[in-house]
């Protein structure tokens, strides 16, 4: 059956705001239907107070956007505004020189060296000294755990040590979830709704007489700063006594770099967080679901972890390739940012022929290339490892990778994630400590969870789950 998409209603002084506002939590599904259903897999989106957007999916677009013309799309004025009280000056929100520099310091983090010690030493250590005796004890006592959860204090903990060598010790046997934690969900959140407001003007009033969501954002991010403030001030304190460390986390190499402000170091490592810890959660709490949905490929997945046990811990993940394309065919139905968007400085015309005036909006939908026909072809709705797989002469597989505009899970062009090859190998090396010891069955009625965004996107209402100890 064929669903007929209509474009949306445009009411004057609010455009399709109040349709966008009614759709709540189905806009994006909404958004990413009429991308499908445009000949170009572009639309113009009228906004409040005669505001246009651009909506695309369209691959030449994307690399139009994100590399042949970069410098005329930037974050801009509305997106650093919206985002400003809580991330600052930091890399996600920052343009120029000011991104630029943050750039080049953080390059420093993802070498070869830097990447086996974050396996072997901080992933390692998060995952057999708390993870996996948590998933025991909830096997042992048939527990419900919230696996998404989970999976967020997991990556909370690993980013921590990375960007501030820093334990934030929040995957815990505990259930209560670290002050700083729950100010950081809590602020990423509100930020993120600040975007689907008809008119700014509401949530800065709000923020004006500091009420309502407005009042507990200033709250979670006076706790977000004045945490990670102090944690700038102990690193510079360890930086004077030591002449030189053995290993420099990234809030060292910042330091190390002459910027002394304490707030903008504190946006940088902030915002390096946000990056960080949300994206590789939401992709791991999708991937168990889908698993769980697809039991021939975890079996596949399983034959891989345990053919591979031998290997050290680094060479392990690295030859994980059935593992791999699981991952990226995961993400391309779940992506972890749904949606990015860049402000255009000057006119321009996208390669589809559309116009983009300046200071407009220009929004491509990761979400919604990821279900195009046109790119991924009439089984799109499958999730089908083996579409990033080839036999090589031996008949092994072979990992077959698909350019960064067609599949812009980890963005594109200069601003292309730095931390790519650090997300995988740290998802791996959890998809392999879990299933070869444990069995991960979801425990909510059946039926599909609801696909939410916010700055990323989340599993709605959590990922209950059993645990099973995987026997044989």
């Amino acid at each position: 059956m064929t669903t007929t998409i209509t474009q949306p209603k445009v009411y004057p002084l609010f455009g399709s705001d109040l349709t966008l506002r009614k759709e709540g939590k189905r806009n994006l599904q909404w958004l990413s239907d009429l991308v499908k259903a445009s000949p170009t897999a572009t639309f113009i989106l009228h906004r409040s107070l005669g505001r246009r957007s651009v909506i695309s999916g369209n691959p030449a677009n994307v690399e139009h956007i994100l590399k042949t013309r970069f410098s005329n799309y930037v974050k801009g004025s509305t997106f650093f505004d919206t985002l400003s009280d809580f991330l600052g000056r930091g890399i996600f929100n920052a343009d120029g020189d000011t991104w630029k520099f943050q750039r080049k310091v953080a390059s420093h983090e993802f070498n070869t060296k830097s990447l086996r010690n974050f396996i072997e030493h901080v992933v390692d250590t998060e995952l057999l000294d708390r993870l996996v005796p948590i998933l025991a004890s909830a096997a042992q006592e048939d527990k419900t755990l919230d696996f998404q959860d989970i999976l967020q204090r997991f990556s909370f903990d690993n980013i921590c040590k990375i960007a501030f060598g820093f334990d934030a010790e929040c995957l815990t046997p505990s259930e209560e979830r670290k002050e700083f934690a729950i100010a950081f969900d809590e602020a990423t959140q509100i930020s993120s709704r600040r975007f689907h407001e008809p008119f700014s003007l509401i949530w800065k009033v709000k923020r004006a007489l500091n009420i309502g969501s407005e009042k507990r954002m200033r709250m979670a991010v006076k706790v977000v700063h004045e945490y990670a403030n102090n944690i700038v001030r102990e690193k510079k304190k360890e930086l004077k006594k030591k002449a030189s460390l053995e290993s420099m986390d990234m809030l060292s190499r910042f330091l190390s770099s002459g910027h002394s402000d304490e707030d903008f170091v504190r946006d940088m490592v902030i915002s390096f967080i946000l990056a960080g810890k949300d994206t590789t959660s939401s992709a791991l709490t999708w991937f168990f679901w889908l698993l769980s949905k697809n039991p021939h490929v975890e079996k596949e997945i399983v034959n891989e972890i345990m053919e591979k046990s031998e290997a050290p811990v680094y060479d392990e993940v690295k030859e994980m390739v059935y593992t791999n394309a699981a991952l990226c065919e995961s993400m391309r139905l779940y992506p972890p940012v749904a949606v990015d968007s860049k402000e255009a400085v000057d006119d321009d015309v996208l390669p589809d022929g559309t116009v983009v005036k300046k200071g407009m909006m220009v929004t491509y939908h990761v979400y919604a290339m990821g279900r195009m026909e046109s790119i991924w072809g009439d089984d799109w709705a499958e999730f089908k490892p083996e579409r990033w797989l080839e036999k090589d002469e031996s008949g092994k597989w072979k990992f077959v990778g698909r350019d960064p505009f067609t599949y812009p899970v980890f963005q594109a062009g200069p601003r292309i994630c730095l931390g790519k090859e650090m997300a995988f190998m740290q998802m791996k090396r959890l998809v392999a400590a879990i299933l070869r010891r444990f069995i991960v069955i979801p425990a909510a009625e059946d039926g599909d969870p609801q696909y939410v965004g916010f700055l990323t996107t989340l599993m709605e209402g959590g990922f209950p789950v059993k645990i099973l100890h995987r026997h044989g």
